[in-house]
């Protein structure tokens, strides 16, 4: 049995992008965006749950985020995930990779023993593939990037398939490992009705403290026991809880600034419609021989 931890994360939709997004001190608006679940991080949770499959074992799921990614700690709990955490502070807003990758490495050692870290390969928002590399030197163990295939895990031993330009290498390392997989590796399973049913009344720390404002018959303590005794409670870690050094947290902590995000649209010059005949396409190769595009 293993014990796999998976760093996932919520991501503004970077494909629909609005409207003014970039605020003064360059970091982005996310409020603005609509927030998925990163890709290659789903597909990082499905290698996971496979290994669970084999093996058994138990997956803990970690992001780093405001409140409402707690969202996409319960759709880990639809696909199979044991357990969610949520690592959220105001004092963690504007981080990047280099702080963002000291406060996750600083949760992980808080959880204690593992055997996996699985992470997608990069962040639709960022693109860097910084994030786990950073975090897997943080912690001083091996990694294997750009993971394409797990095709051998035998007691403490890991044999993998990772992609590499122009073909593939397979290696082989020890445990615990933190691994990046690509977007093709595999395909996510979908929910399951019965976990939906079962988590869909998961709350974190903050979400109950949310319910019981303004109520005078409901007590912080009593709902998080309540909801820790059902097995429907989303740890949630602050800068307190991991004894965090705040210089290296957010925007303090983070010497790389995002100048501006641009939605660039590539237009297209003067065309010219052919008729779906024999003359219109005749016309079409003349004009391609002309410019010695054929022939």
């Amino acid at each position: 049995m293993y014990h796999s931890i998976v760093l996932v994360k919520q991501v503004p939709d970077t494909a629909n992008i609005t409207g003014n997004v970039m605020q003064d001190d360059g970091t982005v608006n996310r409020s603005k965006l609509p927030a998925i679940f990163n890709p290659e991080d789903r597909v990082a949770l499905e290698m996971a749950l496979r290994i669970k499959d084999q093996f058994g074992g138990k997956i803990t799921v970690m992001t780093m985020g405001p409140p409402r990614a707690s969202d996409i700690l319960r759709e880990c709990l639809y696909m199979g995930a044991d357990e969610g955490v949520l690592i959220s502070d105001r004092k963690f807003a504007g981080a990047d990779t280099l702080a963002t990758s000291y406060v996750l490495s600083e949760a992980i050692r808080k959880e204690g023993s593992y055997d996996f870290i699985f992470a997608g390969r990069q962040a639709i928002d960022g693109d860097t593939a910084q994030v786990g590399p950073q975090t897997c030197e943080k912690l001083g163990i091996p990694q294997i990037t750009y993971l394409e295939e797990i095709q051998k895990v035998e007691g403490k031993t890991l044999t993998a398939k990772r992609k590499i330009e122009g073909g593939y290498e397979v290696v082989r390392c020890t445990l615990p490992v933190l691994v990046t997989v690509i977007k093709d590796a595999v395909e996510p399973r979908p929910f399951s009705a019965k976990r939906v049913m079962a988590f869909k009344g998961a709350k974190s720390l903050m979400e109950i403290e949310k319910m019981a404002e303004g109520n005078s018959l409901l007590y912080v303590d009593q709902l998080r026991h309540e909801f820790e005794a059902r097995q429907l409670f989303i740890r949630t870690l602050t800068m307190d809880d991991l004894k965090l050094d705040a210089d290296r947290c957010g925007v303090h902590g983070s010497p790389t600034k995002v100048y501006k995000v641009e939605s660039v649209v590539l237009a297209g010059g003067d065309r010219e419609m052919i008729e779906p005949t024999k003359t219109g396409l005749g016309k079409l190769v003349d004009k391609l021989m002309e410019d010695h595009i054929l022939g």
